[in-house]
């Protein structure tokens, strides 16, 4: 089984109490694709420019990331830069230079038309409909937003996530978009907003599975040293999919199977722990796919009673 990420491939400039690091390779397509390709064949629909580096585009492509939805154009590659705060809960944007992105308008290869699962990065509602679109035969669809869609472009958002099955957000984005502090009765207004799962991100905390009638609640692992949270939300998200896409987890069947879905949350969290690490992707360079059941197991007897 086959997933596709629709996404920034990008650099960040980034300093956290750990240190500081002036660039290095980001953006969600990268954090999402990295994840997802220890559990299902990954393929990225992404802009990058001619400053992109070829050691850059070996990491992915040593991950068994499909590189043909990668688009080069003339220019610069987007570029963010930010501080976080002591304790890595709150960071500060100091730049960010779109380049090459602003003009990014994802166009699927063939080749992409019939996978079944897709993540929808955080770019703009519009555009993420557009994708979905060019799609047959999904099994599997949803994604990430941001507070500024949420705020600037509600109706647009409301109009694309109503055609997906899944939406990962941020507690306070939750709250945003349902205008609802409490998070059980915001879980509840956004699935009548169309998709049929929501997994709200709660950073250090851990993440909450809302679906229909019931939720899953998973605790955030507990790392001795945190080097850097940025992609770790992107990872969650890769993690999730890829394992429910290893599964063949099928949502148009009408069966739903809670346990797969509660793995895939846990999974999710396994990869955004794993992020945390170190810098950027480096952790990825060299994390394996035995390393990340191990710590699934660690959850599953961390949770158990």
């Amino acid at each position: 089984m086959s997933v596709v990420v629709v996404g920034s491939v990008a650099y960040d400039g980034v300093e956290t109490p750990h240190g500081r690091v002036e660039r290095m390779l980001g953006g969600a397509c990268t954090y999402i694709a990295l994840a997802s390709s220890y559990f299902a064949r990954t393929k990225i629909v992404a802009v990058v420019g001619d400053d992109f580096a070829a050691e850059d585009e070996q990491l992915l492509s040593n991950h068994g990331i499909d590189l043909e939805g990668l688009e080069r154009v003339p220019g610069k590659t987007f570029f963010w830069a930010g501080v976080y705060s002591d304790d890595m809960n709150d960071r500060t944007t100091l730049r960010t230079d779109l380049n090459v992105f602003a003009g990014f308008d994802p166009k699927l290869p063939a080749s992409y038309r019939e996978s079944p699962y897709l993540v929808l990065g955080n770019i703009q509602p519009s555009l993420q409909r557009s994708v979905r679109a060019q799609m047959n035969g999904l099994r599997l669809a949803g994604g990430d937003t941001m507070n500024y869609w949420i705020k600037d472009h509600r109706q647009e958002l409301l109009e694309t996530i109503r055609e997906w099955d899944f939406l990962l957000i941020n507690d306070a984005e939750a709250r945003m978009l349902s205008d609802a502090y409490n998070l059980k009765r915001a879980a509840a207004k956004i699935l009548e907003m169309g998709p049929h799962t929501l997994v709200i991100k709660r950073g250090e905390y851990g993440a909450i599975l809302f679906h229909r009638d019931w939720h899953f609640i998973v605790p955030g692992y507990l790392l001795e040293e945190v080097f850097d949270p940025t992609g770790a939300g992107d990872c969650f998200a890769g993690g999730f999919i890829g394992y429910l896409a290893e599964k063949g987890f099928d949502l148009k069947q009408g069966h739903i199977d809670a346990k797969e879905l509660s793995r895939a949350v846990i999974y999710g969290s396994v990869m955004g722990s794993f992020c945390c690490e170190k810098f950027g992707v480096e952790r990825f360079r060299t994390l394996t796919r035995a390393e990340i059941d191990a710590r699934f197991q660690e959850f599953r007897a961390f949770t158990e009673f």
